[in-house]
């Protein structure tokens, strides 16, 4: 997730703690610096922007993520879901999603279009590889 030099760095980062807190089962994220890996870069017309990034590897990290975004994801949005599926699910089995930032420090789960948001991108695993058997993964995860 970026931070552009516009936002308050701190609101940014509460709005990704809305899903942290309620993902990361076996650590206490207080302070999130200590699991958000910060990048300080330079937007496309030179303004200095923050990259906040972190990857869950734990099973039950993504499976209480993936579970805290569905029980808090409007019906709408899971109908958005379930219709943009097949586009939001790429050729190497990458579910993407992005979540509204402002809604997200407000407190609320808002799946949004724009590319400033909150990204989030759920590898699924299958073996062998089988796109019919990921996309009913993804439906099983996120309704």
């Amino acid at each position: 997730m970026i931070a552009h030099s516009t936002e308050e760095r701190s609101r940014v980062m509460d709005a990704l703690g809305l899903f942290l807190k309620n993902s990361l089962r076996n650590k206490d994220p207080d302070p999130l610096s200590e699991v958000v890996d910060t990048t300080e870069a330079e937007g496309h017309y030179g303004n200095p922007i923050t990259i906040f990034s972190i990857q869950l590897t734990r099973k039950h990290d993504t499976m209480a993520f993936s579970e805290f975004v569905h029980n808090n994801m409007t019906l709408e949005d899971i109908e958005i879901l379930r219709n943009e599926m097949p586009d939001r699910l790429d050729d190497d089995q990458v579910f993407h999603l992005r979540f509204d930032k402002q809604e997200a420090y407000m407190g609320r789960v808002k799946i949004v279009s724009s590319s400033d948001a909150i990204t989030a991108k759920v590898k699924i695993e299958t073996y062998p590889k089988n796109r019919e058997m990921a996309g009913k993964i993804v439906e099983e995860l996120f309704g």
